[in-house]
């Protein structure tokens, strides 16, 4: 991975916009992939940090599975040019959405519940429970760039601000 300076926030589509055919079919992959539990039950595993693996993938698109112990989380991001989709297949994970205006909002998905993301859309995922969650996430085309964002007070609210950029082929951190 490499890490590169960005001081640049680019256009992002709104949050309510309706998902994209790109992520309509990440989404149908990644609950395709969790009804194939032979798949990736054997994958499993909890750490001291995250722990990520990838998933057979169609050519162009990158699969993961991710396990997340209490308290474990991301931090606010985007995925660069690429779409995503995740699905929760073990507990409940609570995703942040904050738009350019720095408005934030947060979704609990429980198991089967399925997360579109379109390129520029910033985000994270946490586990805010007590108990490790699981979840699968897909990206087209396949992950090479995010950018790390803080939700920084500004007058008259929020402003999203760039802290850095990752290049690399790793799900988020």
């Amino acid at each position: 991975m490499t890490l590169l300076a960005s001081s640049r926030l680019h256009d992002r589509p709104a949050p309510t916009d309706p998902p994209s055919s790109d992520t309509i079919d990440l989404a149908v992959l990644v609950r395709s992939l969790a009804a194939q539990r032979a798949l990736w039950v054997p994958k499993l595993k909890f750490t001291e940090s995250r722990y990520w693996t990838r998933l057979p993938a169609p050519a162009g698109v990158d699969v993961w599975l991710l396990t997340w112990l209490p308290e474990q989380g991301t931090e606010l991001h985007d995925h660069g040019e690429s779409s995503a989709a995740f699905t929760v297949v073990a507990g409940i994970l609570t995703e942040l959405r904050a738009d350019h205006q720095g408005r934030v909002s947060t979704v609990e998905l429980g198991i089967g519940g399925v997360r579109t993301v379109e390129p520029g859309i910033v985000h994270d995922v946490n586990n805010n429970g007590e108990l490790p969650e699981v979840s699968i996430h897909a990206y087209s085309p396949k992950l090479e760039r995010m950018t790390y964002y803080e939700l920084a007070d500004a007058r008259p609210g929020r402003v999203l601000i760039p802290t850095r950029t990752v290049v690399g082929d790793e799900p988020e951190k």
